[in-house]
């Protein structure tokens, strides 16, 4: 059973990396903060590690959550804001199934960015989403993969926003959905799991 769900994840990984392409803007780059926060990726390796040995869902749940960034406005870590009023993106009925293990990581990751005085309130949360989502993969026995950075943050999350599978959908509405994200259903099956 672990294996299934090893291998569901590390194919649900390189769908992930495949969704990066068409959500990449043109200012996206290796190395991005390299001047300004040199130790970046090391501090969200080190995070990462940190919440996937604390609970072993860590890692899927924040893969899961990048996806699910990705996939309503493009990856812009708008999932992460909360609205005072509850209409935001993380309050929609398709993002219910979210673990809030996958948050954790997340939120944990930027507090230890934001906690290294080079780095304070330089980096976007998505990139540390992306950054995070990589390093999910790659300690999980994936493939290692170059992120490119410089991605802004989202100022808007709003519940209408989410167009997610619901899970009333049949096979062919799922069909369309991923199709229309460029996703084959063999990227369907690997994304779907919980």
């Amino acid at each position: 059973m672990a294996h299934i769900i090893r291998s569901s994840f590390l194919a649900a990984a390189v769908v992930v990396v495949v969704l990066l392409s068409p959500f990449a803007a043109a200012q996206l780059r290796t190395g991005y903060y390299a001047s300004i926060c040199p130790n970046l990726e090391a501090i969200v390796r080190s995070s990462v590690k940190q919440s996937m040995a604390q609970s072993q869902i860590a890692g899927p749940a924040a893969l899961r959550l990048f996806f699910h960034d990705c996939a309503v406005r493009g990856c812009d870590a708008s999932i992460m804001l909360v609205n005072s009023n509850g209409d935001d993106e993380w309050h929609s009925p398709d993002d219910q199934s979210l673990k809030p293990q996958g948050f954790q990581a997340i939120l944990d990751a930027k507090a230890a960015v934001d906690g290294d005085p080079q780095c304070r309130y330089k980096v976007s949360c998505a990139d540390i989403l992306a950054l995070a989502a990589r390093e999910a993969v790659s300690q999980s026995g994936g493939p290692y993969y170059q992120v490119e950075l410089g991605r802004y943050d989202g100022r808007i999350s709003t519940k209408s926003s989410v167009v997610l599978p619901h899970v009333d959908f049949n096979l062919d509405q799922l069909n369309a959905f991923f199709s229309g994200l460029g996703l084959s259903q063999t990227d369907m099956i690997a994304l779907s799991g919980n």
